[in-house]
């Protein structure tokens, strides 16, 4: 199992700033649809027999490979980055969110949740408890390039700080 600073290192290496990623957002789907979708990951989803790196082949064929692939053997970043592909997935299978996630950025949104929040959160958590799940929605949508629908930048940013579960964890550290 890898350890947060190296989560937190591997996803450095891959993402932009924040500032960079709230630049560029446009308007996304409903939160609601999308803490919805979480909260309806199949279990077989998650089985820990299925192999990541197929999974993300069949739902994102087009998509270059995200870095939490090389921590697939860690269970944190499986589940999280299966969870994240479910969000992708589901259009088929569930509904589709309107208006859809952006594949193209598919991979940052994936590593988001799998190196950035998984390192802090238990992706468990995101099934069960209603703060979590806001976090990990909220986040991917911000490195999928979108905010939630009806949410200026500022106030899309404002409401994921406030949950935001690495910043809360440094800022009582360094309490």
């Amino acid at each position: 199992m890898a350890d947060t600073e190296t989560l937190l290192q591997a996803w450095a290496e891959r993402a932009s700033t924040e500032d960079e990623a709230w630049a560029h957002t446009v308007p996304g789907p409903a939160l609601d649809a999308a803490t919805a979708r979480l909260a309806s990951v199949p279990r077989d989803f998650l089985d820990e027999r299925v192999s990541l790196p197929a999974l993300f082949g069949d739902i994102l064929p087009t998509v270059a490979a995200p870095a939490c692939l090389a921590f697939a053997d860690d269970a944190r970043v499986r589940t999280a980055a299966a969870i994240a592909l479910w969000l992708m997935a589901a259009d088929d299978l569930v509904e589709p969110l309107d208006p859809p996630l952006n594949t193209a950025r598919a991979g940052v949104a994936v590593d988001a949740l799998a190196l950035r929040v998984a390192s802090v959160v238990d992706p468990a958590a995101w099934l069960v408890d209603d703060e979590r799940r806001v976090e990990a929605a909220r986040t991917f949508l911000l490195w999928d390039g979108l905010r939630p629908t009806g949410e200026d930048t500022a106030t899309a940013r404002a409401l994921l700080d406030a949950c935001d579960s690495l910043a809360r964890d440094r800022a009582m550290a360094a309490a």
